[in-house]
């Protein structure tokens, strides 16, 4: 049976996220003292305990994440459960990484730290921000980009589903974008909290920074193929993974592409590994016939343990 991984990013962060499943399995636990250690800080604490606004700082949130999903993927691999290919969204890359051995825990949860920071950095010195795109009308997005790149850079930065996308730029650019985008039969067009244009030109500095740091990281020939945000394909060669990470914080997150990919590779079974439920519901809207599975609370992982451990399991 061929099982794919899908690993959260930003946005799917709770507070009280990893709690549950440090309490029921040793490893999960062991998993936030290494982050501890590693951090220097408890990220434990800010994910059990918030508050909600410190999780929310993009220093936070994207080690938290990348902490719960490790955790989960460890339960998930202790009980016997492991996939054949894997994807994460944006910032869950680090995790499937991280899950395929092409990078170590300690050297992902460093880089998704460095990462917040020059993306924090990059936001400071060149500033913009992010708005959400659902239900735009097909052919409709060239359009309201074009019109809208008179104020300033915008262009597509998550391509998440047919109904939903997300853009980034500058910020009189990205709202004259949602204004167009109504206007041409958007069903909502709302600007997110966050604090810059990632995925966008924006974060050139950014971008550099990483390609710069990478260069010292030991990244490895993955232990199963990952798609990657940038390339919407299968990767597992270290120069690959290298280039792939340096340049996805400039780059769109294809990630309808990404789960085509997939598919059409037979997976037709997959397990959303870390906090919420953001990337099932993305997947409903690429394939109805697909099946997700949650894994961020023991009930969820004891439901997907028995569900793909099971020899005559079909999946659903």
């Amino acid at each position: 049976m061929q099982l794919g991984f899908l690993f959260p990013g930003q946005g799917s962060q709770h507070v009280g996220m990893g709690k549950e499943l440090c309490d029921a399995h040793p490893v999960a636990r062991k998993t936030y003292e290494e982050a501890d250690a590693i951090l220097g800080f408890s990220i434990s604490d800010v994910s059990f305990n918030g508050p909600e606004e410190r999780l929310r700082e993009t220093r936070n949130t994207q080690p938290a994440i990348f902490v719960h999903s490790v955790a989960a993927f460890r339960v998930l691999t202790q009980s016997g459960v492991r996939p054949t290919v894997a994807a994460g969204h944006s910032l869950g890359e680090y995790s499937a990484l991280v899950a395929a051995g092409a990078l170590g825990f300690d050297d992902g949860l460093a880089l998704v730290q460095k990462r917040g920071e020059l993306m924090h950095r990059a936001g400071l010195e060149r500033p913009g921000t992010m708005a959400a795109v659902l239900g735009l009308p097909p052919g409709a997005l060239e359009e309201v980009l074009g019109e809208a790149s008179q104020k300033g850079i915008v262009l597509a930065a998550n391509l998440n589903s047919p109904t939903q996308l997300v853009v980034s730029g500058e910020t009189p650019a990205v709202e004259e974008c949602m204004r167009l985008a109504r206007e041409k039969g958007a069903a909502r067009a709302v600007r997110l909290p966050v604090g810059g244009g990632f995925h966008s030109p924006l974060m050139e500095s950014a971008s550099r920074g990483l390609e710069e740091v990478l260069k010292s990281v030991d990244v490895r020939q993955a232990g199963f193929p990952v798609v990657a945000n940038y390339t919407a394909v299968e990767e597992t060669e270290p120069v690959d993974i290298k280039q792939n990470l340096a340049r996805q914080v400039l780059g769109a997150v294809r990630w309808e592409e990404s789960m085509r990919r997939m598919l059409s590779a037979g997976v037709k079974q997959f397990v959303e590994v870390g906090p919420g439920n953001v990337l099932k519901g993305l997947m409903r809207s690429i394939d109805r016939q697909a099946s997700v599975a949650s894994a961020g609370s023991p009930a969820d992982v004891a439901a997907a343990v028995a569900l793909f451990t099971q020899p005559s399991s079909g999946g659903r």
